[in-house]
């Protein structure tokens, strides 16, 4: 029977800090595990060491494997004195711990052992699981160490451990595990997860472990599972590996692409053609161009009639991806019937040029068109200009990809659908309309007075003021309301005056028509001048700019109208906000740094639809921050797509934050809307500036089965900061601009409002090309969340008490305090609170000093990670099925009666506990009032006698002794306490609330 053995590889060290004055050090490294302890040879003056040195710990209990710590110390020896100098460490966790088949050697940054410790370099180590069918297996040849009973570094199992004899003849493990079963592996877990390898006891994760995997998020967060936690990754980027957030430089030219992996594409531009050849019987020509390279194929458009066309279309092909070394670039002629062949030309792959930005654009050329068979044509030449390049080129977002496109494609004309884009949100107002008066109403009744209000419309967005019952044909409302309009204004303000005649009958008295850009803009909160407008009947009149010089009596309304600067318009979710400026640009503040976002790839997606019989894909991502959304190319019937598109934006508050989506193109298949997979969300408060965060982020999912997770996004982010100043600046400047203090909006407006900006913002992406539709924009902008549901309001709920927990804690740590149940604390406790009361001028100082040790304490448990959700904290891993299908249920409801007879009696089961504990804090206050509003007049008096007496003895006794004394009193031994309550707690418990007076 096999047993269970952990495997270390110590490759190398790198940029070690010199101990010996001579800038080198003899370095050698110490392997612990469960009390086996290891060294490596000692490497003299070399502060890049490299070992290759395996060694193979035993383990007791595969079954904890994950609860126990490896720990890597690197030493430096100084002969001389016979002594070692730390010069750093790594702990890894078990739960890092891989098979062999999955295990890579990772470069970790070296730790502190203490805070004042000089460390600096990093340690590559190769850390797997296997067992002794392996070793076994392995070259009889070649010994490697192997954890006993006997501790391998005692005085007797070696003698002179660094000795130039025993590190001459030390003898490494260098067995390679085979290639055809490491592909066959990969293989497999690109097919699904993978099975159980056969350690022993020790289970491995189920589902595809990401590569280069450093640790798992931990935080001070609940814990949740591992597959729905954040892993730090340690790519190879374009500016290098990155490790620990830190870029290790390589060969390789940097480029301002150094947050994506460096791709290579084969870009074909196809500018014109010039006298080509008829094929047509009336002489035309209807001449379009494919370009081909292997099963891959792209098309630019075609012209009619037209033999001097000009196309300026770019076709990029992944060079991986090139399973030819021949380039075709066909004309073709556009029939009915079947497509007539003009001419091609072709080129070698081999020969193609590579180009390098800021290098200039390659020059097109003229290229002589040949028949099939490789003869000159007589007439046709085609421009082109072919190259390779990365996607740093500039031709790299208006190119036709061939990753974004199927080999065949399945639907034509779908790739507009598929381009990567950037968009910009529409810069969005707030319309402050104050309806005033009217004058001189006429209605079609001389005989009657108007039942008149006013109704406001812009677009789709209207209000009415209330009716005015006055006897009188100037009614007076003064009521006030606010829209949000998005520039370019297209809808006009529409005013218009309508008399209720009935219930379900109205007269319109006139109206008026006032384009929004003529409206006065504010940025501040200054007078706006009211304007007088003469109604008309109808709405061509109201449009008639000569209708003012016209000679007639007008009836008038008086409005108060202008485009609100100061306010910055929600369109978002005010918990997730990616900008919080005003509208109004001249009161923008500087901008404090840059963020750039690299989305890499993703992993392990699951299929949202079947092509072909199979499970498929077509994925794209889409960023938002700020006024910027950016879009990738869509990768088409791909599980693991490769994006590696880098963005920028503009950062002017840390308290924002960045949205990424992962979406499925449904218009590939004519579907009316794409789907969603996942998002995540990064607040640029918890990122550190300058620092590449390279992480893997689980896509959850919410779905009526309850949570799932559908596949890995792979981000880099890094935050630069251009101002320190001025960003510690921004934390003590309010949140949002000015004007929402100054007349600030009400929740109800709040809500209405951002709704309707997010309407705004989704009808004008959506008519972009590609478009950005509405369900994409509104799942980004989180526009649902303020919809009700049972498991979100656990979820708050439980989200209060865990903010409570530390109060809760510290009463139950008191309440033992004042029971004595460990007499030396108690005591400890009296005598630092008579410290504090004989000497008041403590207190403070005592508990800021108190806080700042806490928060000192608490640094080594700060989050490594960005904060991803937490399927404990949403309540997502415990909800019930009919919880999630309320969620998921449309509103209004489309249930039937029994379901929401349940949930109603669900609820109102739910909210008769909220009500009750809500009574009772009330009933707490209420009782608090009644002691001296004489509703109990004996208690009143009672405790009116009670405060002159307290003021009495207050005054003449020091409150040191009145401090002294009631501490003593609450923190008095057991002995001395009632089993029943204080006379205090019964006197208050005996006062009146009002819950006497409630039906």
């Amino acid at each position: 029977m096999s047993s269970l053995r952990l495997g270390v590889e110590v490759v190398s060290a790198h940029d070690l800090v010199p101990k010996d004055g001579q800038d080198s050090s003899g370095v050698y490294v110490e392997l612990q595990f469960e009390g086996q302890k290891f060294r490596t040879s000692l490497k003299e003056r070399d502060l890049s060491p490299v070992w290759n040195e395996n060694f193979y710990f035993n383990v007791t209990n595969p079954s904890n494997l994950r609860d126990l710590t490896l720990d890597a110390y690197v030493y430096s020896h100084n002969k001389a004195t016979d002594k070692k100098s730390f010069l750093g460490k790594v702990s890894l966790t078990g739960s890092s711990f891989v098979p062999l088949s999955d295990a890579v050697v990772l470069h970790y940054p070296l730790e502190k052992q203490r805070i004042w410790s000089r460390v600096k370099g990093e340690l590559g180590l190769k850390v797997f699981v296997t067992d002794d069918s392996y070793m076994s297996s392995s070259n009889p040849r070649h010994t490697t160490q192997s954890a006993m009973n006997v501790d391998p570094l005692s005085a007797e199992s070696i003698p002179n451990t660094f000795s130039n004899e025993r590190a001459e003849s030390r003898r490494t493990f260098r067995h390679l595990p085979n290639s055809d079963r490491r592909k066959q592996n990969d293989n497999t877990f690109a097919a699904g997860p993978p099975p159980k390898p056969n350690v022993g006891s020790y289970e491995m994760r189920s589902g595809p472990r990401p590569p280069n995997i450093v640790n798992t998020y931990a935080g001070s967060m609940p814990m949740q599972p591992g597959e729905y936690s954040v892993k730090e990754t340690s790519p190879y980027l374009g500016g290098g590996r990155i490790v620990g957030g830190r870029v290790i430089p390589s060969d390789r030219p940097n480029s301002t692409y150094d947050l994506v992996e460096k791709m290579q594409y084969l870009f074909v531009r196809v500018v014109k053609a010039r006298d080509l050849p008829a094929k047509d019987v009336t002489g035309s020509l209807d001449p379009y161009v494919e370009v081909r390279v292997g099963n891959y194929k792209g098309t630019t458009k075609y012209f009619e009639r037209k033999q001097n066309p000009e196309w300026n279309e770019v076709f990029a092909f992944a060079k991986d991806q090139l399973q030819t070394s021949v380039l075709e670039v066909v004309v073709m002629d556009k029939d009915l019937v079947m497509d007539d062949f003009v001419g091609l030309v072709r080129l070698d792959t081999y020969e193609i040029p590579t180009r390098v930005p800021p290098d200039s654009p390659l020059a097109p050329e003229w290229y002589r068109l040949e028949d099939e068979n490789g003869e000159k044509i007589r007439k046709g030449e085609l421009m082109l200009a072919v190259w390779y390049g990365t996607q740093a080129d500039e031709a790299f977002p208006e190119a036709w990809h061939s990753d974004a496109s199927a080999a065949t494609d399945p639907t034509p004309g779908i790739y507009g659908h598929t381009r990567g884009k950037v968009y910009h949100s529409p810069k969005l107002w707030y319309v402050r309309v104050l309806i005033i008066e009217a004058q001189d109403l006429l209605v079609s009744d001389k005989g009657r007075f108007p039942d008149a209000y006013v109704r406001v419309q812009i677009g789709n967005q209207v209000f009415k003021t209330k009716p005015v019952q006055a006897r009188t044909m100037n009614p007076v409302w003064r009521e006030e309301m606010l829209f949000v309009a998005a520039e370019p204004f297209e809808e006009p303000l529409v005013l218009t005056i309508e008399d209720r005649l009935a219930s379900t009958k109205e007269e319109t008295i006139g109206k008026v028509i006032v384009p929004l850009t003529q409206v006065h803009r504010r940025a501040d909160d200054k007078l706006v001048r009211s304007r007088w407008f003469n109604l008309e009947k109808s709405t061509s009149a109201a449009m008639d700019a000569d209708a003012g010089k016209k000679d007639k009596f007008y009836t008038r309304l008086h409005v108060q109208v202008c485009l609100e600067g100061g306010y910055h318009v929600l369109d978002e979710s005010a918990y997730y906000s990616t900008d919080l400026r005003p509208t109004a640009k001249p009161l923008w503040k500087n901008s404090i740094g840059v963020l750039e976002l690299g989305i890499l790839n993703a992993d392990g997606l699951h299929p949202v639809k079947t092509r072909d019989g199979k499970g498929a894909s077509d994925t794209y991502c889409v960023a938002k921050y700020g006024q910027k959304w950016v879009r990738t190319r869509t990768i088409i019937n791909s599980l693991s797509p490769k994006y590696n598109e880098q963005y920028t934006w503009e950062v002017y508050d840390p308290a924002t934050v960045l949205v990424v989506g992962v979406f499925d193109n449904s218009q590939i298949n004519g579907s009316n809307k794409d789907t969603k997979i996942g998002k995540v969300r990064i607040r640029l408060s918890t990122l550190e500036t300058g620092r590449v965060y390279t992480h893997s982020y689980p896509l959850l999912a919410l779905h009526p089965s309850g949570v799932k997770k559908m596949g890995e996004l792979h981000l880099a982010i890094r935050f630069s900061c251009t101002s320190l100043v001025n960003m510690m600046y921004i934390y003590s400047r309010p949140l949002l601009p000015k004007m929402h203090y100054i007349r600030p909006l009400t929740p109800m407006q709040q809500d209405m409002l951002r709704h309707q900006a997010v309407t705004l913002v989704a009808a004008r992406l959506s008519r972009a090309e590609p478009p950005l539709r509405r369900e994409v924009v509104e799942y980004m902008s989180d526009a649902h969340s303020h919809l009700w549901s049972m498991r979100r309001s656990k979820a708050n709920f439980f989200r209060l008490m865990s903010v409570f927990s530390g109060l809760l804690a510290f009463g139950k740590w008191f309440g033992e305090v004042c029971k004595w149940k460990n007499p030396v604390t108690t005591v400890l406790v009296h005598v630092l609170f008579g410290m504090l009361v004989l000497f008041p001028e403590l207190i403070l100082p005592t508990a800021f000093l108190y806080m700042f040790i806490i928060g000192l304490w608490n640094y080594r448990y700060r989050p490594r990670h960005p904060p991803h959700m937490n399927t404990r904290i949403s309540y997502a891993d415990g909800v019930p099925p009919d919880e999630l299908d309320e969620e998921f249920d449309t509103f209004p409801t489309s249930r039937s009666p029994d379901v929401v007879r349940f949930r109603y009696d669900r609820l109102r089961s739910v909210a008769g506990k909220v009500q009750s504990v809500v009574g009772d804090i009330a009933s707490q206050g209420e009782r608090f009032q009644a002691l001296i509003s004489w509703r109990d007049p004996r208690a009143t008096v009672i405790f009116l006698l009670f405060s002159l007496v307290a003021a009495t003895v207050l005054y003449a006794t020091p409150f040191q002794v009145v401090a002294l004394i009631c501490g003593t009193y609450v923190m008095r031994h057991p002995r001395l306490r009632h089993k029943v309550p204080s006379a205090p707690i019964n006197f208050f418990k005996r006062l009146p609330a009002h819950t006497d007076s409630m039906l």
